[in-house]
């Protein structure tokens, strides 16, 4: 059970790591095809829009660990900063839609079953992603010497994949985001 919960916790951090990637561009070359992957995996990661998606992210990217990135939290304190970022990301209207899809999948399923294999590894999967794509590498932002106000991982590409997709690689991130996730190990 343990190890579904963790699998499952690592494959919904994709849909989102798929939809950063459409933020960027890099899922395909048909700028169609690649919008409608990034509406589907935001969608799909706790009824995520997209289009705000797509602004605050880009905001992220030029504003890098300032007062203005919606990412950042000047105490690096890690959970006023994980509930700073739970606020700026989760809505109303994504909780009434969670809520709603709960209900009508407890027509068919379990509620131990949805809770221990679809709400448990969504909100697990969103401090993944907090933990490892954000605060480990923009912890301190302003004391970062380097134009992308962020570190990497050290190299080792097994953990770099377990823990989120090659996202502690994030100053090769920042330097190249167009880069998409399962190439971005070679830019290490």
């Amino acid at each position: 059970m343990y190890l579904a919960i963790l699998l499952q916790t690592h494959l919904y951090t994709g849909l989102f790591i798929t939809a950063h990637d459409a933020m960027h561009s890099s899922v395909s070359k048909n700028r169609k095809f690649n919008n409608l992957t990034g509406w589907i995996t935001s969608i799909l990661f706790a009824f995520n829009f997209y289009d705000r998606l797509l602004v605050k992210h880009h905001e992220h990217h030029k504003f890098v660990a300032t007062e203005k990135d919606p990412d950042y939290h000047e105490s690096g304190k890690l959970w006023l900063w994980y509930w700073s970022f739970i606020k700026r990301y989760v809505t109303l209207k994504q909780l009434i839609l969670v809520t709603i899809t709960l209900q009508l999948l407890r027509l068919v399923f379990p509620l131990e079953n949805l809770v221990i294999y679809w709400v448990l590894p969504s909100i697990l999967s969103t401090f993944q992603l907090f933990y490892f794509g954000t605060y480990i590498p923009h912890k301190k932002g302003h004391e970062h010497n380097n134009k992308h106000k962020s570190t990497t991982l050290k190299k080792n590409h097994l953990w770099a994949f377990v823990s989120c997709y090659f996202f502690g690689y994030h100053y090769e991130h920042h330097d190249t985001p167009g880069v998409p996730w399962w190439r971005l190990w070679k830019t290490k």
